[in-house]
């Protein structure tokens, strides 16, 4: 009783703290401590305690679009977690977009994630039919829109149809702060379009500008900060949004900071360790990147530290720490503990097999090299990293 005591006590200074950040406006079901307590088990990985306490949200308020997008985001960041997709050293270049990669979609997870987007729109709908300039409505449909568009992107890899989703979500949301510039939270979705859509690359956004369509990667920064700042249910969201993009600028120090942050909060949180670690390794700080990566594996095998520890993302880390200090035996093992990981998602797992692959081949491991190419090429036979292993099963990797 008394741990319980000290819960809510926390909560409602927490809710204190969220309101006293400036002049913004939200949904009042923000500061639910309900709200609250399922967000502090979502930052904190443990996906099944969210989703039932976001589901029993969700039945108490039917109808309301905001209920609905709150377990739809916890479904499907569970969802991609289990996938091994919330792997930020996959989205740092524009491989991802540009080549084949393995999928194993769960059609379950994927009928209840699509559901609910369906569900938080068409409620969404229905309140704006009655009135126009219903912000609260406007800005759950955005958000379900925007999460929709994670989905289609990130599993399905539809491009196409995540960007329609896209523009939609980005046309809720500019409505938003049309109406009210003091509905921060709504920063979140068009920071992060802004940003990518002025990441693009020129060819294409010379095309797309034929469309009116335009973005800014400074514009998106800008928004992703001050929601990071003030938002009252996108601050967490923003933050490690804006944390990878600065990476993708090279701004590695500035990203630094913006995970420590990020820790702070949620020192528990396997994703923001090992984030920093990965930023660590990508500013080339060598043996300091390794040592992180070993803290956070250390971590993980205390009892309770972690809530949902995916070691083949620290394993994978650390092969690539290891690897850019040429220590290659190391580094193989690394990677191929990772591969070898239960339940590791099939892109990481081909991915850690090429690495471990390469790492032998300069070695002068040539067959145990070779082993690793069959391996990444029997898990995916039709990826752009399978074609790589082929190539180099006809001539040894000579890189470093």
């Amino acid at each position: 009783m008394r741990r319980f005591a000290w819960g809510v006590a926390l909560l409602a200074i927490a809710s204190l703290a969220w309101a006293d950040n400036g002049h913004v406006d939200t949904n009042p079901m923000n500061y639910d401590p309900q709200v609250r307590a399922a967000f502090h088990y979502f930052y904190n990985l443990d996906f099944p305690q969210a989703v039932s306490r976001f589901e029993r949200i969700h039945a108490e308020h039917p109808g309301d679009p905001q209920a609905a997008t709150y377990l739809l985001e916890a479904v499907l960041f569970q969802e991609l977690y289990r996938q091994d997709l919330l792997d930020t050293t996959f989205y740092a270049n524009d491989g991802f977009l540009t080549g084949r990669h393995a999928i194993r979609e769960d059609p379950q997870a994927r009928d209840r994630i699509l559901g609910l987007a369906d569900e938080a729109v068409r409620d969404a709908d229905w309140r704006v039919s009655k009135n126009a300039n219903d912000l609260d409505a406007l800005f759950a449909r955005g958000w379900a829109r925007s999460l929709k568009c994670t989905y289609l992107a990130m599993v399905e890899r539809d491009f196409s149809g995540g960007f329609h989703l896209a523009n939609k979500a980005r046309d809720d949301e500019e409505k938003v702060l049309q109406l009210d510039p003091n509905y921060v939270d709504a920063k979140l979705v068009l920071g992060i379009y802004q940003y990518v859509v002025g990441a693009l690359p020129w060819p294409f956004k010379f095309l797309i500008g034929f469309a009116g369509i335009t973005g800014s990667k400074s514009t998106g920064l800008a928004m992703l900060r001050d929601a990071g700042n003030r938002g009252v249910i996108t601050s967490m969201e923003s933050r490690t949004a804006m944390a990878l993009f600065l990476r993708r600028e090279s701004k590695y120090q500035d990203a630094i900071k913006v995970v420590e942050g990020l820790k702070s909060q949620y020192p528990h949180d396997f994703l923001f360790c090992l984030e920093e670690a990965n930023l660590r390794r990508d500013a080339g700080e060598g043996m300091v990147a390794v040592a992180a990566y070993r803290n956070v594996l250390a971590d993980s095998a205390r009892p309770g530290y972690f809530e949902d520890a995916q070691l083949e993302l620290a394993d994978f880390g650390l092969g690539d720490a290891l690897r850019g200090q040429r220590h290659y035996d190391e580094a193989a093992q690394s990677f191929e503990r990772a591969a070898a990981t239960e339940d590791v998602g099939p892109e990481l797992k081909i991915r850690a097999l090429l690495a471990a692959g390469e790492c032998r081949d300069v070695n002068g491991e040539r067959q145990r090299a070779v082993a690793d190419y069959q391996a990444a090429i029997g898990t995916g036979p039709n990826t752009s990293r399978a074609d790589t292993a082929r190539k180099y099963l006809r001539t040894p990797y000579k890189g470093n």
